[in-house]
């Protein structure tokens, strides 16, 4: 087998439309929730609510399609297109029967599960949430859909289709909300149905996109209408630690937003900005992870050690210093932003000790402790990563947010030292297991 080599500017038209993508649905995300504010408090209430929940469902299809990636990158890698064809193939059966079975299910039982979870809200915002979830579980296969043909694409190292049916995509979803709110009155409904148009629109796009035989890697009728056991074996081998890793890290997500409302007003208000500004800031280590698994997957799958030792390195330098600029860049912007938020001065100088916080280890341990963790997976090393990020997550940034947080009154800055600390312990551990090479014995295909 040959070498898999990446040129400079290979890797630049992968990670820069990338790059520009999560930008873009970040910025898109800050226009819905000016747009809803214009639909009322309940609205706003209900979406925000809602989309907590959704984030769930959200997580696991983004784990199955990180599973398809990596079984196709690799086929790819070790020049078995019509294999990563069928793999593709078979993604889109599984997201499909998975997201409607999902779909189905918040449908029959919305009411139960929303007064499980937000019971005690008031009776509009509780109305607001049902509206607002029945559309969202319409748009389940759509989300699923195209989460499935985005993931063949960026195995194919076309990042910038991708990028280009987001963009289209988002600009719909705004002029729907701005038309839903401000136009047609309908309040939640304004803003869920051009969220579901929006969906729809990806999906038909990247799909269509994906049966071209042109590609190389191609979806095949035949392979959709068809259960093939194993193929979906390789593909959940991965899929499902990766899910179990992304649930358990939203409900500690919960559980520290719990802990964070126990601090008064101003720490609360802080952290919730500190947030946005975090999200912000976190955009080039999420960017580069799909790109390891693009790179490292075909490596393994051509059994290129060599390629993939060096291509580990190369991307954790990339990573590095694009995380390091970027987060520098938010940094010093912080006080701009904050500008635009009617907050007392006490809590203006929290907010930006959160983003110094944030921002020093989001460059320094996140592309370790995030980045690096998708080429090992995409290696095969799934069930180390995830006994690792759950440990960590639960021992480290739940307990130590607690400890810091409560016991030793440190309030939100204590949350985000535990945070920085469950980052510092895992890059340590990944960075470990990257040069014992452990990784090197699994195989996916």
């Amino acid at each position: 087998m040959g070498e898999i080599t990446f040129s400079d500017k290979d890797l630049r038209a992968m990670i820069i439309p990338l790059l520009l993508e999560q930008l873009l649905v970040m910025l898109v995300g800050l226009a819905d929730t000016l747009v809803v504010s214009y639909a009322g408090e309940a609205a706003v209430s209900g979406v925000s609510l809602v989309n907590q929940f959704n984030t769930i469902f959200i997580y696991l299809f983004t784990a199955l399609a990180s599973g398809g990636a990596v079984v196709v990158s690799q086929y790819i890698g070790r020049k078995e297109k019509e294999n990563a064809g069928i793999s593709a193939s078979q993604l889109l059966m599984f997201g499909i029967v998975f997201s409607l079975l999902a779909a189905l299910l918040v449908l029959a039982g919305n009411k139960g599960m929303l007064r499980l979870f937000f019971g005690s809200v008031e009776g509009p915002v509780m109305d607001a949430c049902m509206t607002y979830l029945r559309i969202s579980a319409y748009s389940y296969p759509a989300l699923a859909i195209y989460n499935s043909g985005a993931a063949v694409c960026r195995s194919l190292g076309k990042t910038r289709v991708t990028m280009y049916i987001s963009v289209v995509s988002n600009i719909l979803n705004v002029i729907g909300n701005v038309i839903g709110v401000s136009v047609l009155k309908a309040g939640v409904a304004g803003v869920a149905w051009p969220s579901l148009i929006a969906r729809v629109f990806s999906a038909a796009a990247v799909t269509i996109l994906c049966f071209r035989k042109k590609n190389g890697v191609f979806y095949q009728w035949r392979w959709i209408f068809r259960w093939d056991f194993p193929c979906l074996k390789r593909i959940l081998n991965v899929a499902l630690p990766n899910g179990v890793e992304n649930g358990i890290f939203q409900l500690v997500k919960v559980a520290l937003s719990s802990i964070a409302a126990l601090f008064g007003t101003y720490q609360i208000a802080a952290n919730g900005v500190a947030q946005s500004i975090w999200s912000l800031a976190a955009l080039a280590g999420v960017a580069m992870g799909p790109v390891y698994i693009t790179v490292i997957g075909q490596c393994m799958g051509n059994r290129d050690i060599k390629g993939a030792e060096y291509y580990f390195k190369k991307l954790s330098r990339i990573t590095v210093k694009l995380s390091s600029a970027w987060n520098l860049l938010i940094f010093l912007v912080t006080p701009l932003f904050l500008q635009f938020y009617a907050l007392e001065p006490q809590t203006k100088r929290l907010v930006i000790w959160l983003v110094l916080i944030h921002n020093v280890f989001n460059a320094v341990a996140f592309p370790f402790s995030g980045a690096l963790s998708n080429g090992l997976r995409a290696a095969g090393d799934v069930k180390f990563t995830m006994y690792v990020s759950v440990a960590s997550t639960v021992a480290v940034r739940l307990l130590l947010s607690y400890l810091l947080g409560i016991v030793l009154d440190m309030g939100v800055i204590g949350i985000a030292a535990a945070m920085a600390c469950d980052w510092m312990v895992r890059a340590g551990i990944f960075i470990w297991r990257q040069k014992s090479g452990r990784w090197k014995r699994f195989k996916v295909i």
